[in-house]
């Protein structure tokens, strides 16, 4: 609800190539995996390590944050190489998520409905720059007396048609959330005034994107829904995506919502909402699976140059920028957000309504998309940033040469912290091992690793490549890693991994 944008500060960086089928996931793959002469193992294997402490890290953060439930996808090409659940999905926490779980997605509908009003455009049936009244006439505002150019699709798309925020009803207010019917929103859109003239400025809008959806079922004659499940989420093979909430599977596949959280650690239950005429903007519902299946359709579609659902020429309109606010600070596509962030163009959006969260992160010209969902009211955002910088980060890293003996996989582990942070981990990491804190915002920034030296004695290696003390694991009577030892001080290993 809040805002629901995109948002990044870190840069999507794949490892060079699009890894094949076989890494980690807990689903079969979109694609056949390629032949195993094929394949690339160390990027395989760089792959493996980046997901193994991207799973560490972010039960972590499910953990400290009492998310219930976490579900995840990385896509890389035509493949899903990485899903997994975190958590539990129903009340009694006992139905464990997976990539399959559904989860409102709210805002995410926006992508689904641009693409819907573009397969408009590609048929000629609609102008992005004509009045939307031409295609709308009964969603005429409130006079104003301030001068402006018309309020058009463009600006409905790229937020910037100084359209107000919301249908005038209070359908973000709890406890019951009671979302406006479709005739409600077009009965009462006459008494509401533009919030500014219309191209001046950047004002996020769920009316502006129901409007959207309001014009592909004026110009298509179908029910919105029954054009985009027939058009859209058909045809890409989205079985677990709908434009609507599925209240029969609540519980069951459907994760129930959960709050805010409380200064005492909990989160309140929240009811499940029904988002009736704002579907357009916000009402759809999808799984994690789903959402990477949507990430290598846009890659593929660029890739391959043949149309399938839209034509490429018209995805790569919408994906670069239309609208740059007079701050210069956000910039928007056809209802893609879209962000320079270290020389990588991102796009996607979030998604933010009551007991959910999500986020869907593309980086096009790398072929990468992270997805995330949750049934709390969290940061997805930093979670999809935390992962694609492990991959960065894994794949960056140089990896040291192997020492005879030294099993990396022994002192991998969760250690004690305490008094001076909670857990950490220890994880194999480029011929190496690095840490892991499972309560960190940002898991990948300045990463130091240790460089085995041979037996159970490595040396830290800093982030910027300095060799710094030796560090030295000590073991028990039956062999087994029990402590480490740094700066003559030691920590407890409390479980292997």
């Amino acid at each position: 609800m809040k805002q629901a944008i995109f948002r990044a500060s870190t840069a999507l960086a794949v490892l060079g190539m699009a890894i094949p089928a076989g890494a980690q996931t807990d689903r079969a793959p979109a694609v056949q995996a390629e032949p195993a002469a094929q394949m690339d193992a160390a990027k395989a294997a760089a792959l493996a390590e980046a997901m193994r402490a991207s799973e560490l890290w972010i039960e972590g953060q499910r953990r400290y944050r009492n998310i219930p439930a976490i579900s995840a996808a990385v896509a890389l090409g035509d493949r899903t190489v990485w899903a997994k659940g975190f958590g539990a999905t129903d009340r009694g926490q006992d139905k464990p998520a997976t990539p399959e779980t559904i989860y409102s997605i709210c805002s995410i509908s926006k992508l689904f409905t641009a693409v819907a009003l573009m397969q408009q455009w590609e048929q000629g049936k609609v102008a992005l720059d004509a009045p939307i009244t031409q295609y709308l006439p009964w969603a005429r505002l409130a006079d104003d007396p301030r001068e402006s150019v018309p309020i058009t699709l463009r600006g409905a798309l790229t937020h910037s048609a100084g359209l107000p925020r919301e249908a005038d009803f209070p359908y973000w207010t709890g406890p019951d959330f009671t979302f406006p019917s479709q005739e409600q929103v077009r009965a009462t859109i006459g008494s509401q005034s533009p919030l500014y003239p219309a191209s001046t400025t950047w004002q996020y809008s769920n009316l502006g994107l129901t409007l959207v959806g309001e014009t592909v079922e004026a110009v298509s004659g179908r029910p919105y829904a029954d054009y985009v499940t027939a058009n859209i989420l058909e045809p890409l093979g989205l079985s677990d995506t709908r434009p609507g909430i599925p209240a029969e599977l609540y519980g069951k596949q459907m994760a129930v919502g959960w709050g805010a959280l409380e200064a005492d650690g909990t989160r309140p239950e929240l009811k499940l909402f029904d988002p009736a005429g704002i579907a357009p903007a916000a009402g759809f519902s999808a799984s994690v699976a789903d959402l990477a299946k949507f990430a290598s359709w846009t890659f593929r579609l660029a890739r391959t140059g043949q149309r399938e659902v839209l034509r490429p020429s018209t995805l790569r309109e919408m994906e670069r920028v239309h609208y740059v606010s007079p701050d210069w600070e956000t910039n928007w596509g056809l209802g893609f957000a879209v962000r320079n962030i270290g020389g990588t163009t991102v796009v996607g959006h979030g998604g933010s309504c009551p007991g959910y969260r999500s986020m869907l992160m593309l980086a096009p010209a790398e072929e990468m998309g992270v997805a995330i969902a949750m049934n709390a009211m969290d940061d997805p955002g930093r979670l999809a940033e935390g992962i694609a910088a492990l991959i960065k980060a894994r794949g960056e890293a140089k990896p040291f040469d192997a020492v005879e003996g030294v099993d990396l996989a022994e002192f991998a582990g969760v250690y004690d912290g305490q008094p001076w942070s909670g857990e950490f981990m220890f994880v194999p990491w480029a011929g190496g091992l690095t840490w892991i804190d499972p309560d960190a915002g940002a898991p990948a920034d300045k990463m130091s690793r240790l460089k085995p030296l041979g037996g159970d004695r490595f040396r830290v290696i800093s982030p910027s490549g300095e060799e710094r003390e030796e560090v030295v694991f000590e073991r028990g009577r039956a062999g087994k890693i029990h402590t480490v030892r740094q700066h003559s001080n030691t920590s407890r290993r409390l479980r292997p991994l």
